[in-house]
């Protein structure tokens, strides 16, 4: 086995949208920088994923100077939306917790995300995210908090346990879904030269120059089941990850993290497992 590197980056400026590839990033205490910083609520101001509409898989979303984003989907003409006036808050739902979020100024914003996917949804801006959400206190330390992202500051998802996935994958019955691309699985960063599964054990590893906590395991969702290309479902790899990796009720792949630093992070940084 080689030594870990970090094969690659992955930010997703608006929660739902398609990703963006950078060769680095800045890791800030809640994530890397621009990282799901915007979301869409529907108008009980519940957060609108791929979970309810695969179609957001299709939509893009890329990071503007000053933290504002240029959307870009299928039939639509593309909108650049800056980050909006602190004038006031609207209360978001996420996952049954109620944080707070500021609605983006440009009407059109509504009316563009709106008129994608057919429902009425609001985009929303996550102003302090030094203050707004907390990490879940069960495996929080005081103070840590996270973005619009599901749960924790970064998922970190290794190339091995993706590779030993989709051999389960081809021994099943559904072997024509595989194998799925590491983008099923919307992690903040991927590493190369680990063991299969190498990652359910680790507590502390550096990135580069930053150092970061492991947290739980990411149970895995319907979300995983959603070509990103196509935004068609089947039942991968939610049937295998049944088979093989229930942990705690969960079907568990990837790593959540917390930084205990910050700092920048780079494709090809060392990846050191302290702990």
């Amino acid at each position: 086995m080689g030594n870990p590197l970090l094969q690659s980056i992955h930010i997703h400026p608006v929660k739902a949208f398609r990703g963006l590839a950078p060769r680095e990033a800045v890791v800030e205490p809640w994530g890397l920088a621009g990282d799901r910083r915007w979301t869409l609520i529907d108008d009980g101001g519940k957060v609108v994923t791929q979970r309810q509409h695969p179609r957001l898989a299709l939509a893009a979303a890329e990071l503007m100077p000053g933290g504002g984003v240029r959307l870009s989907a299928p039939g639509m003409d593309p909108l650049t939306v800056p980050v909006p006036r602190p004038a006031g808050t609207v209360p978001v739902e996420i996952f049954g917790e109620k944080v707070e979020g500021v609605l983006a100024e440009e009407a059109a914003a509504h009316t563009w995300c709106g008129d994608y996917l057919g429902v009425g949804v609001r985009l929303v801006h996550m102003d302090d995210p030094a203050t707004r959400r907390p990490v879940d206190p069960e495996y929080a330390r005081p103070g840590e908090t996270v973005s619009f992202a599901d749960g924790y500051p970064l998922l970190l998802t290794t190339a091995a346990s993706l590779d030993a996935l989709n051999s389960l994958i081809a021994q099943g019955s559904r072997a024509a879904e595989g194998p799925l691309p590491m983008n099923r699985f919307r992690p903040n960063v991927v590493v190369e030269g680990t063991a299969a599964w190498a990652e359910d054990d680790w507590s502390r590893v550096a990135i580069g120059e930053v150092t970061f906590r492991a947290t739980k395991l990411c149970g895995r969702c319907v979300v995983t089941t959603t070509d990103q290309d196509t935004a068609a479902r089947g039942k991968e790899p939610l049937a295998t990850l049944g088979r093989h990796r229930r942990v705690e009720g969960k079907l568990a792949f990837g790593q959540n993290l917390v930084p205990l630093t910050t700092g920048t992070i780079r494709v090809g940084d060392a990846v050191t497992v302290l702990d």
